[in-house]
């Protein structure tokens, strides 16, 4: 029994390798090269465990560290989105929730039962930990497109207002952090990283 148990684990990381296949449109600090959403779920694993003290409300680290880890492997089939794309966003939420219920039901009932309950939690953005894990999220896709002179800012055209309206809920989890980037977002407009379009 507790063989079978493993191979269905082992069934699970066979599985996720392919997110290291994901590309999504963000391109890593200062380079060419578009990021994978393995390299993403790193990166913004590593930001949690750096920026925790500026969570809003004091959190379960772990729990943070597992939303993290988790929220993007239904991209495996339903694919990454663009986060600008709300239309897309909206249609694409039924693909993700069959996606989670697939992937994460590889493993072992207990196990895909929490893996499920923590996504869900991720997407809801309702407790502590799901809205700094959010704020995480949402932060470093404005740090690389800084790095690479308005990333794809520039590329989809995507005005001040609208990073600044989409990015609101960085606040959310993290106050601190927010006052942070909306000060990196003013100096992009400034130096002409995010066009004033669409600002009265």
């Amino acid at each position: 029994m507790q063989f079978d148990r493993l191979l269905q684990q082992m069934s699970f990381i066979h599985e996720i390798d392919k997110i290291k296949y994901i590309f999504r449109k963000t391109r890593l600090f200062n380079s060419d090269r578009h990021e994978n959403d393995a390299e993403h779920s790193w990166h913004l694993a590593m930001m949690a465990l750096v920026l925790a003290e500026y969570s809003n409300e004091k959190v379960d680290i772990l729990k943070v560290l597992k939303m993290l880890l988790l929220h993007d492997i239904v991209e495996i089939d339903a694919g990454d989105v663009f986060f600008f794309d709300s239309l897309v966003r909206q249609d694409n939420a039924a693909a993700e929730e069959k996606a989670a219920e697939r992937i994460f039901g590889l493993l072992p009932e207990d196990q895909a039962l929490e893996f499920i309950a923590i996504w869900k939690e991720f997407e809801a953005a309702e407790t502590p930990e799901a809205l700094f894990a959010r704020a995480v999220d949402n932060l470093e896709p404005i740090l690389q497109n800084i790095s690479n002179g308005g990333g794809t800012w520039k590329e989809f055209n995507v005005d001040y207002q609208t990073v600044i309206d989409k990015k609101s809920i960085i606040g959310k989890g993290s106050e601190k952090v927010w006052e942070f980037t909306k000060k990196l977002l003013f100096k992009s407009r400034e130096n002409g990283l995010l066009d004033d379009k669409g600002i009265g």
